[in-house]
């Protein structure tokens, strides 16, 4: 991998403690990556970590997970099977704006002398927390409170409690708002297009909320839109209370674009005003706004009657919950700690009421790839819900169940059978504009099917398995049996016309990773129909009924995947990525300026697909997720090949990097590959955190560490361990789920130690060795010898 700086956060603005992200000064310069680090989500409703001031602000983002428009993809030379519909999700009204005013006077950070500064976000609580002290153009003291949370209980509530005092009597305004930047013109001005970088998110012209329904009452405002071209449709409203002995006042306006509570307070030294803004967000396909708006207020009504300090208790409950089942214990520098626990709480915040939805690529983070929700899902989040929150990977595997038949929409239009799952999409179409990176990445398929197996093989969940994994496992290998062919001559099975992961090489022949995941797709279909014809004789009538299974079409799917192609080269004793991949010219690496990476920006893609030069792990990450089909003297040869040519453009690749690294005993490699996934956001290395996290990337952070250095796999329904643990960490301690046993897994240079923690005996192998977990008695083990570098 080319290597990249990794600029850390400067200890004297952002000082490492291991449970929270601390800001201790107001600097411009970090201002839109810090509106990604503090951001506050919950799976459903996400918020960037602006200020309460409401300027200045970067990329200002509020964000309702699937709730998008629509517009046509617009082809300058059209062609049959192209996506005609594109989805991106919409910036819904700002809800964090409580303006300050003294003596008339606004409080503006970049000019204002602010002489005490913290702003804190706290993984324990789910709480951010900003103090500051202003010292007003007239030399008056302001101390400034605010907390804000975004309810993981509540999926459709968000919080903030704004608290002030001032040393002398003045006059204060408070203007509480609710912005719908997306629309209004002078706040936020749309563009269009996304500068040449296809990740970023396309900006509206057009406008896309229009307000059909209102109610307000009091403290209160709520308003329900209709988007213009999805017909989706949305509630949003806001209510406070406010405790003070101060005299006071308010003046309420509504507009399609803007909503204001205004406070006006008589201000008297050294009394306090407390002002808590409630605000929360409901969505539908086809709800009526009033119905929404009807929604709304009955959340305002309950959070009104619980007050701020029982939602953030309830915060904490849950919190304790996710960690109790999550968290990592790294025994490094608080550095390391920290960002372990950031990366996994961004996990959380993307992830714990998602429920309805996918997870998109940014998470609720930002606009960037459009909301869109991607493979990135199956294979690199599910695994860490599989083994810490196992009912979300539930509800995810069920809400790809439920974009099935729009899948199958989308293989007839391509003329093939079965279901093609979109390469990107948010409503079950397919949004990729561009078919050579997007749909010809038919690995989705298998990437969906091999999380059902994992999910499935981890929780002996079969009640899922029989209800909507089947179905989805049938028409996957349908479409497989009739993408590829059998050789005539050979009888081997083909794939052709595909791109895999990396999306520097497209539409090649027999891509490695592709055809390795059809093999194990093709295989768990077959093996799942003759498992529920035998078992499950109802499940299997509902399931011939769905979807006209016939007992010849198993036979094919394991006659294809016995006869599956896979390409070999002997003489360098590699797997190519493709079947031509090898005759490609190598990229010049040492003539390419560090300012031309990534590639994708600088050259054009056919200067990139005609040479040997990787973005996504490729080969490598078929050697993580089907590692047990390999050697390890194999997955050494094809890493020493495969490394120098991978140019982390992406950031899907370093963990895997360094999981496999880890692996075959390269353990200065594996740990800067962790560094490089560890910080991607918290260090900027990919240069654009600004846009969003990179969800994918946290949750390859945990499988660095479970997988990477705590050595654990599970395949073909066995969990196993085998240790990497870095010699410059004393330890590492982590819980995982296994079936319906809970463990705790202790890693340190003398001892291997493991505890049931709840459930029936654990029966997995450590070391090579078969070993039983038992609840009396702690299973300790000798550690591994250590591999030759």
């Amino acid at each position: 991998m080319i290597p990249r700086n990794i600029k850390h956060l400067p200890e004297h603005l952002y000082p490492p403690r291991e449970w929270s992200i601390i800001e201790t000064n107001f600097d411009e310069d970090w201002m839109g990556p810090a509106e990604t680090v503090f951001n506050l989500a919950n799976g459903f409703l996400g918020i960037r970590g602006m200020f309460e001031e409401g300027r200045p602000s970067v990329e200002a983002g509020t964000f309702c997970n699937g709730f998008h428009d629509t517009w046509p993809i617009v082809h300058a030379e059209e062609a049959y099977g192209f996506a005609r519909t594109g989805q991106t999700i919409v910036n819904v009204p700002d809800p964090t704006l409580l303006k300050l005013y003294v003596d008339d006077e606004p409080l503006y950070l970049p000019t204002a002398r602010v002489t005490e500064y913290t702003r804190e976000l706290d993984f324990r609580t789910g709480v951010l927390r900003r103090e500051m002290n202003w010292s007003s153009p007239a030399g008056k003291q302001v101390q400034i409170r605010s907390r804000r949370l975004v309810s993981l209980e509540h999926r459709h509530l968000g919080v903030i409690s704004y608290e002030l005092e001032i040393d002398t009597d003045a006059p204060v305004v408070i203007s509480s708002q609710l912005l719908n930047r997306q629309d209004s013109m002078g706040t936020d001005e749309p563009r269009t297009g996304s500068n040449g970088d296809p990740r970023k998110g396309r900006h509206f012209v057009e406008r896309v909320l229009n307000a059909k329904s209102h109610h307000q009452a009091d403290l209160r405002t709520v308003t329900g839109y209709r988007t213009t071209n999805s017909r989706m449709t949305l509630g949003t409203g806001m209510d406070h209370t406010i405790e003070t002995e101060n005299e006071w006042h308010t003046n309420c306006t509504w507009g399609e674009d803007l909503s204001k509570v205004v406070f006006v307070i008589d201000a008297k030294a050294g009394v306090p005003i407390i002002i808590t803004k409630y605000f929360t967000y409901h969505t539908s396909r086809a709800v009526p706004t009033q119905e929404l708006v009807d929604r709304c207020n009955r959340t305002l009504d309950r959070a009104i009657e619980d007050g701020y300090r029982k939602v953030e208790e309830e915060q904490k409950v849950f919190l304790d919950r996710f960690w109790k089942h999550s968290d990592v214990v790294v025994d490094a520098e608080p550095r390391v700690q920290q960002a372990v626990r950031w990366n996994i709480f961004q996990l959380c915040q993307a992830s714990a009421r998602a429920e309805t939805a996918g997870i998109p690529a940014k998470g609720l983070t930002g606009q960037a790839y459009e909301g869109h929700y991607f493979w990135d899902t199956e294979v690199y989040v599910a695994p860490f819900l599989t083994f810490t929150e196992p009912r979300i990977a539930r509800n995810l595997l069920r809400f790809r169940h439920s974009m099935l038949d729009k899948a199958r929409e989308r293989a007839g239009e391509l003329s093939e059978a079965g279901a093609l799952f979109p390469w990107r999409t948010i409503n079950g179409e397919e949004a990729s504009s561009y078919y050579a990176a997007g749909t010809a990445q038919y690995h989705i398929n298998a990437d969906i099917a091999y999380a059902i197996k994992h999910y499935v093989e981890s929780r002996r969940d079969y009640d899922l398995l029989a209800e909507v994994g089947a179905e989805i496992l049938v028409e996957t290998a349908r479409l497989w049996v009739h993408l590829g062919f059998f050789n005539p001559d050979n009888g081997q099975f083909h794939i052709h016309g595909v791109t895999g992961p990396d999306e520097y090489t497209t539409v090649v022949n027999d891509n490695t990773f592709t055809n390795l995941m059809a093999r194990a797709n093709l295989r768990y279909a077959a093996q799942t129909a003759r498992w529920i014809k035998d078992e499950r004789p109802e499940a299997y009538s509902h399931l011939v009924h769905e979807t006209g299974i016939q007992d010849e079409e198993i036979v094919l799917w394991t006659e294809a995947a016995d006869a599956m192609y896979v390409p070999y080269d002997e003489k360098r004793g590699i797997n190519p990525q493709d079947d031509n991949f090898l005759e490609k010219e190598r990229w010049d690496f040492a003539n390419t300026p560090r300012d031309h990476y990534p590639l994708l920006l600088n050259y054009h893609p056919l200067v990139i697909y005609r040479h040997q030069v990787i973005k996504q792990a490729d080969v490598a990450l078929a050697l993580v997720l089907l590692g047990d089909e390999f050697d390890l003297a194999a997955k050494r040869r094809n890493f020493d090949y495969y490394d120098p040519i991978t140019t982390g453009d992406s950031s899907l690749s370093a963990c895997m990097q360094s999981i496999l690294a880890a692996e075959i005993g390269y353990e200065e490699k594996a740990l800067e590959y962790f560094q490089y996934a560890l910080f991607m956001d918290l260090a900027n290395v990919a240069g654009n955190v600004v846009d969003g996290v990179h969800i994918a990337s946290t949750g390859g952070v945990w499988m660095t560490l479970t997988y990477g250095f705590g050595g654990m796999r599970s395949y073909q329904g066995r969990l196993a361990f085998d240790p990497r643990l870095p010699k410059s960490w004393s330890g590492m301690h982590f819980p995982l789920r296994w079936g319906e046993s809970r463990i705790k897994v202790n890693l340190t240079h003398d001892e291997y130690r493991f505890d049931l923690l709840e459930g029936p005996p654990v029966e997995c192998t450590v070391c090579g060795k078969p070993v039983t977990i038992n609840e009396d008695v702690p299973l300790k083990i000798t550690p591994c010898s250590v591999l030759d570098e």
